[in-house]
């Protein structure tokens, strides 16, 4: 889950009929939310609207919501205040300005919503949304209208999202929705639904009419990415279920049938040479080869390699995993019901990098869940100095209702504490980034130029394959397949840069040529 805060918006797309109503689209909080944004945007497009990122101008203005922490549902209704006063300003010769809330907070809230803001025309959960031209109408002749109704099937499979993301580069592609794995702190499973997989089949589709757009990376996106199985189609629906990773455990009983992640990853990865393939977020549970204790069953389709083999061997895979820990302490864990013991994660972690040599490793952390202590707070510190994390995502836990803790738990960490030791935990996380990333220099990375650096002009930004920002001068390069013809690198395109200095965050270097995803592999 990213921070809170609206996207960048996006110019009205060419081709909308003029007159069209035009919609405001805002997007908060995860990377789910800003696919889902774009399958909205598709829906409503069919639908005849234009859209616009002149908040003045718009017809319509949706929130894509969300529902993690206390203060991502704070950033909302703050933003609802400031919409009041817009739609308060209206001219009369307009038509009355519509407000939809859509996803987790429209899940969580609806009557809230509706009963506390009577600017809120329309409210929309995340599996909703093939019904927004509908609720539009409703809301046209001046009735507030609601959809919250969780669906076992809705994947969106037949929309292909409208891709807006910067500079064509980089995009999302959902491959499955909801979450079974009931975590005692998190409110996913209760605004998302139920785990259900989209079909191979339009995953696929939607990657190759990326790859045709010149898109030049995918992260495949999910709660729970590793526990995909698709049931479409009937020859694969009696696959045996796979086991865990050594160590781990989960609530729901083992599913059988369907086709798995590792099949999904070998096709993705299979239909662009110059195309990287990100994906997340993966529960650590569900890497059943990891720990070597599980070989593949003979109804296995292919008899495929696992997920950890097919990243070291595939080379436009990107050698990046996030682990999301959460805690360090196995009472902490056992209390958050993850289903592992500090000890079987660290396994899995030596495992991944015995598997992956040079591999990239992110996490997540709740500083100040229910009960913890001073001890298993000092517990997760030491684990972030065990494991040493490129990239890190730390918060301060935030209650839910309808969680199991809410239900079973006390919030009794104090916010002063919890913010002392989150704080804690951040500055441990960046010691250690700062170490693992001062590895790097010296040494050529592989960049995807994604476009100019924000502090300078002069300068162009992308991320390595361990999803590393990167930072170097914009200069004319040689082109490895065209010595003698040097040009200065476009977004899309992959740079060598021989990094020279590297904080927490960000590396920084010196451009040695224009390249390809395939050539640079091959002289690895």
């Amino acid at each position: 889950a990213g921070q809170p805060g609206p996207s960048p918006e996006l110019p009205p797309e060419p081709g909308s009929a003029p007159g069209a109503p035009k919609v405001y689209l805002e997007t908060y909080g995860c990377q789910m939310n800003v696919s889902d944004t774009e399958i909205v945007w598709a829906i409503l497009q069919k639908n005849g609207y234009a859209r616009t990122k002149e908040l003045g101008e718009a017809d319509v203005v949706l929130l894509v919501t969300c529902s993690v922490r206390e203060k991502a549902e704070q950033a909302i209704w703050n933003r609802l205040q400031h919409l009041k006063a817009l739609k308060a300003r209206r001219p009369q010769a307009r038509a009355p300005l519509r407000v939809g809330i859509l996803g987790c907070m429209a899940e969580r809230l609806k009557e809230e919503i509706l009963h506390r803001e009577k600017l809120v025309d329309v409210v929309a959960g995340p599996d909703a949304y093939r019904d927004l031209p509908r609720l539009l109408a409703v809301a046209e002749s001046g009735q507030q209208a609601a959809n919250v109704l969780l669906s076992l099937d809705e994947t969106y499979a037949d929309i292909l999202p409208v891709q807006t993301s910067a500079g064509g580069t980089t995009a999302f592609v959902s491959i499955m929705r909801g979450c079974d794995n009931m975590c005692s702190y998190c409110i996913v499973p209760f605004t998302r639904g139920r785990e259900r997989s989209r079909p191979i089949a339009s995953i696929l589709q939607e990657v190759r009419m990326l790859s045709d757009q010149g898109v030049k990376e995918v992260t495949l996106l999910g709660q729970n990415v590793n526990s995909f199985r698709d049931l479409s189609e009937v020859q694969f629906q009696s696959v045996a279920a796979p086991g865990l990773s050594r160590g781990f455990s989960t609530v729901y009983k083992a599913k059988a049938g369907g086709l798995r992640f590792s099949h999904l990853l070998d096709q993705v990865s299979r239909i662009d040479p110059e195309m990287r393939i990100r994906f997340t977020s993966p529960h650590p549970k569900d890497f059943p080869d990891e720990a070597g204790t599980v070989k593949l069953s003979e109804t296995s389709p292919d008899h495929l390699p696992q997920v950890l083999q097919l990243i070291q061997e595939r080379h436009n895979i990107c050698k990046q995993l996030h682990l999301p820990a959460q805690s360090g302490s196995t009472r902490v864990l056992e209390a958050m019901r993850r289903g592992y013991t500090r000890e079987a994660y660290l396994e899995l972690v030596h495992h991944v990098r015995d598997s992956i040599p040079g591999v990239s490793l992110s996490s997540d952390f709740i500083a100040g869940f229910c009960g913890e202590t001073e001890e298993d707070h000092l517990q997760t510190v030491s684990l972030l100095q065990e494991v040493r994390y490129n990239v890190g995502f730390l918060f301060a836990y935030s209650m839910r209702q309808k969680t199991r803790a809410h239900h079973r738990l006390q919030d009794d960490v104090p916010a002063d504490v919890k913010k002392r030791r989150l704080e804690q935990l951040i500055a441990t996380f960046r010691e250690e980034a700062v170490r693992a990333n001062a590895a790097l220099v010296g040494q050529a990375q592989l960049v995807l130029v994604e476009g100019p650096s924000k502090r300078s002009a002069l300068e162009l930004c992308g991320r390595n394959d361990g999803n590393i920002k990167v930072i170097f001068p914009d200069a004319e390069l040689e082109d490895a397949a065209e010595p003698g013809a040097p040009g200065r690198a476009q977004p899309g395109d992959y740079v060598m840069v021989k990094v020279t200095s590297a904080s927490s965050q960000t590396l920084r270097g010196v451009p040695l040529c224009r390249t390809t995803l395939s050539r640079a592999a091959a002289s690895h």
